[in-house]
């Protein structure tokens, strides 16, 4: 076991995508994606320690290629929290943020965001939202989120919630941005439970969390992402960066 510190940000890094193969190791702007996604982590000055996770030979080459920490996890994991678990039982942290490999447009903002409620002891698990735009209230693939006054999550769905039953048009609609970071002992306790009943009908995993009763708290920022699954997502990335 190394010597333990504060946060330790985890980047799952899956080579085997369906949409998008090899999407980690495809370039945007003359780098690999994942590159973007490691610079961005490492400008958080929150972050004390990073480690790619990583089931490839090929990401493990690029991360010794440019000296970045990786550490090696199974194939058969099934998803990145389990890999940013894996690598929990190597390395020791109070917080273990879990970093997407496909998000290229991430800022080190966000970290700090996420980062933000742990100064109430009472919070186990964080993650982000902002504003819907409106081309994606609709959107299934958008996921949407309503939290207490305080911040604590309540529900997400793909369906558009809150529902505005009188037509109002006051409602205000949050998109989930998918980035969270975790108490050590609450990763370990979501690592051990079953999927939930909601998380499969959904497919969002974060319903998991809520229906075991975890205090997840939720930071607006002001500027969305973009996950890149698609081809046309990278183009549309790439635009963006080079900007």
């Amino acid at each position: 076991m190394r010597a333990t510190t504060r946060t330790l940000a985890v980047i799952p890094a899956r080579l085997a995508s369906t949409r998008l193969p090899r999407k980690v190791l495809r370039e945007i702007a003359g780098r690999p994606m994942l590159a973007w996604v490691y610079d961005a982590a490492r400008a958080c000055p929150q972050l004390d320690e990073i480690v790619i996770a990583t089931d490839s030979d090929e990401v493990s080459a690029l991360c010794e290629r440019n000296g970045w920490p990786f550490e090696r996890t199974s194939p058969d994991l099934p998803s990145g929290t389990d890999r940013v678990h894996a690598v929990a039982q190597l390395h020791d942290a109070a917080i273990y943020v879990n970093i997407q490999a496909d998000e290229p447009m991430l800022t080190p903002g966000h970290i700090s965001a996420l980062l933000a409620p742990f100064s109430q002891a009472h919070v186990d698990v964080t993650t982000l939202k902002v504003v819907c735009a409106t081309e994606n209230i609709a959107n299934p693939n958008a996921v949407k989120v309503v939290t207490a006054l305080d911040g604590r999550a309540l529900y997400f769905s793909r369906a558009t919630i809150p529902y505005d039953r009188d037509g109002s048009g006051s409602a205000t609609y949050w998109k989930h941005i998918g980035l969270y970071a975790y108490r050590k002992a609450a990763l370990n306790h979501f690592a051990a439970l079953a999927p939930s009943q909601l998380e499969q009908t959904e497919r969002l995993e974060q319903l998991r969390l809520l229906e075991n009763g975890f205090n997840l708290y939720i930071s607006p920022v002001e500027q969305d992402t973009v996950g890149v699954d698609t081809e046309d997502d990278l183009q549309r990335v790439e635009a963006l960066l080079l900007k």
